[in-house]
């Protein structure tokens, strides 16, 4: 376990480092278009924003709660306070239920050092509530995860599977170090999204509770009047 906590400190830095100065070699191009290339990024990966955080669930995170922060904007995906750590294995899975309907079209993922960095992902869509035992099923899509440290690589969800996703299930089932610990600094989504038509429903339940009452309030209304 000491170890686990001395990964963290170590070559964290470099790799900031590493982002920062690799815009200096781009002279000729002028240091915005890098930062016109993150603030596309930046746009596109704000999914985050949809997720029903309250109903968001990360099993087997060492500190409850943990799994939820690593959901947050792009330009946060370097801070390294905020990580989900396994607990008892080197397994993760992320249920998390957006707040409407999501075209998927992008993920990043930053994990720790090589030996807990994640080295696959499985997808499930629209499958609320997984157990690991529900993990065991076949994916709707099975990914490699390389190391990075900084969000560079962005993986490819086959769109035609996941244009209308309400819940995205991410099972991490293993790590490149066969470690039983497994680490995930941030969790990228970009896609499209649009609200889920919902309200009706709620409307017309409201309606069916609250008439009779409204009604027989203003029929003793109008016979009071008639009296008077």
């Amino acid at each position: 376990m000491a170890d686990h906590g001395h990964s963290h400190g170590c070559g964290h830095g470099h790799s900031h480092e590493g982002s920062a100065g690799g815009g200096g070699h781009g002279h000729s191009h002028g240091p915005s278009d890098a930062s016109d290339a993150e603030n596309l990024k930046a746009q596109e990966y704000n999914l985050y924003l949809k997720i029903d955080m309250d109903s968001l669930t990360c099993l087997n995170e060492e500190e409850d709660g943990s799994g939820k922060t690593v959901f947050r904007a792009f330009e946060d995906r370097l801070e390294r306070t905020k990580f989900v750590s396994s607990d008892v294995d080197e397994e993760l899975l992320f249920n998390i239920p957006f707040t409407g309907v999501v075209k998927l079209k992008g993920l990043l993922i930053i994990g720790g050092e090589r030996e807990t960095h994640p080295n696959k992902m499985r997808l499930f869509k629209n499958r609320p509530n997984m157990s690991f035992e529900d993990a065991g099923a076949a994916p709707d899509q099975d990914i490699d995860v390389h190391v990075d440290q900084e969000g560079l690589i962005e993986y490819k969800p086959i769109v035609a599977r996941f244009n209308d996703v309400s819940h995205l299930s991410i099972h991490f089932p293993s790590n490149h170090g066969n470690s039983e610990k497994t680490e995930i600094f941030y969790i990228g989504l970009k896609g499209e999204f649009s609200e889920a038509h919902r309200h009706e429903v709620t409307i017309t339940a409201y309606e069916a509770r609250a008439n009779p009452a409204d009604h027989k309030t203003s029929s003793m209304n109008q016979v009071n009047q008639m009296i008077s």
